[in-house]
């Protein structure tokens, strides 16, 4: 993986930064509510190799967009913290081989942090850097982006690639019962699996998917997991290419998520430390913000049409938290990515001073609810006589 380090090169450093060209120590733009601004116009061949950005608020509202070549559209388009692995508006200090977070003020809102990400990015022609500034105020943004100069890129280098999605609720068929119940354990396989999954990417073209984060806003407060990571290649088949064993497992973990950022996946989140919790039971939660990730480096799931990551939301997807996540992954051609949702379904679920959450219709966006099939209809019904008998 480190073999690079030792291969010498003509290929020419540079950098683009924010640095303040007077000479004096104001290194930082400022970006008006409501405009966008390009960061870096580089002109290729090159590869983009270091982003490093800090700011003290606008995590959800702004949006990092990378145009590749002169495609028109861009390849990256996902809100600013997100992309770097922290969810939900949140700060939090973390380490993976691919981005890392440090600040002084974990699991805050609104707060200073520095973001970093060493995802190989190579182009051709052109890379376009630009954020886009969706709240209602200024924003300040210092930044680098260290980038190389190449004589060439390799035929079979692709280009990197990264969406954001959200379901604010997840449209579940049973959110009153608690996963591991008999009640939730329904049939969830073939047509009814594709079609009720939560998506964390679908795109066609040739590549390789190279992992996700997923952020979750527990409002039952139980386990919100349980679900299989279910990943089709080229197509509808069953079973499908990869079929998983629940959602910590997905992320290379186990008996629930823990309070760990390794290398390849973990947790830059963690439900139990936002609540105060420094290890709370994983099976009695009372509800808090998580966001795991992983990435698959030495296995990396390829695909020569298309591709679709789906997880379920729960078991069976009877769950109905605040799901949302960024797929990254190398396509052959630059290839549009999913647009986010307006900038105030993109918001964070708050909680009061007493840890309730703040439903707000303003900050909810539902792609589509689970339709009730019979099992379904059978299982809601059991759990409303079992609790009406208790």
């Amino acid at each position: 993986m480190l073999y690079h380090l030792a291969r010498i090169t003509d290929a020419k450093t540079a950098r683009v930064s924010s640095w303040d060209q007077t000479g004096r120590n104001a290194d930082y733009w400022i970006i008006p509510a409501g405009k966008s601004r390009v960061l870096a116009e580089i002109e290729g061949p090159g590869c983009i190799t270091h982003i490093w950005m800090t700011q003290q608020k606008h995590y959800r509202e702004c949006l990092l967009r990378i145009t590749w070549e002169e495609a028109g559209f861009p390849s990256v388009n996902v809100p600013l913290g997100d992309f770097f692995c922290l969810g939900h508006g949140l700060v939090n200090s973390f380490q993976s081989l691919l981005f890392s977070a440090s600040t002084r003020s974990n699991y805050q809102f609104n707060a200073g942090c520095a973001l970093n990400c060493y995802v190989p990015m190579p182009f051709r022609k052109k890379a376009v850097v630009e954020l886009l500034n969706e709240s209602g105020e200024d924003h300040g943004q210092y930044f680098y982006i260290d980038y190389e100069k190449w004589s060439a890129v390799p035929e079979d280098a692709g280009y990197f690639h990264a969406e954001f999605r959200r379901a604010n609720p997840f449209g579940g068929w049973g959110p009153e019962i608690p996963v591991n119940t008999p009640q939730a354990n329904i049939v969830n396989r073939e047509r009814t699996a594709w079609e009720n999954n939560y998506v964390i990417l679908e795109t066609k073209g040739r590549g390789h998917y190279l992992g996700c984060n997923l952020s979750v806003a527990n409002f039952q407060g139980t386990w919100w997991g349980e679900g299989d990571d279910m990943i089709w290649v080229d197509g509808y088949k069953w079973p499908p290419d990869l079929h998983g064993t629940g959602s910590e497992d997905y992320f290379n973990q186990a008996w629930g998520m823990q309070p760990n950022a390794f290398l390849r996946n973990g947790s830059s989140l963690y439900e139990g430390y936002t609540l105060g919790i420094p290890d709370g039971n994983p099976w009695q939660r009372q509800g808090g913000y998580q966001t795991s990730y992983i990435f698959h480096l030495e296995n990396p799931v390829r695909f020569q049409k298309e591709i679709k990551v789906t997880i379920e939301h729960g078991h069976g997807n009877h769950l109905a938290n605040d799901y949302s996540s960024v797929a990254y992954w190398y396509a052959e051609r630059p290839t549009l990515v999913v647009t986010p949702p307006p900038v105030e379904k993109r918001l964070p679920v708050l909680r009061d001073n007493q840890g309730n959450w703040l439903f707000s219709p303003a900050n909810q966006i539902t792609p589509f609810r689970v339709k009730l099939n019979p099992e379904m209809k059978k299982m809601k019904a059991e759990w409303k006589k079992l609790k009406k008998g208790k």
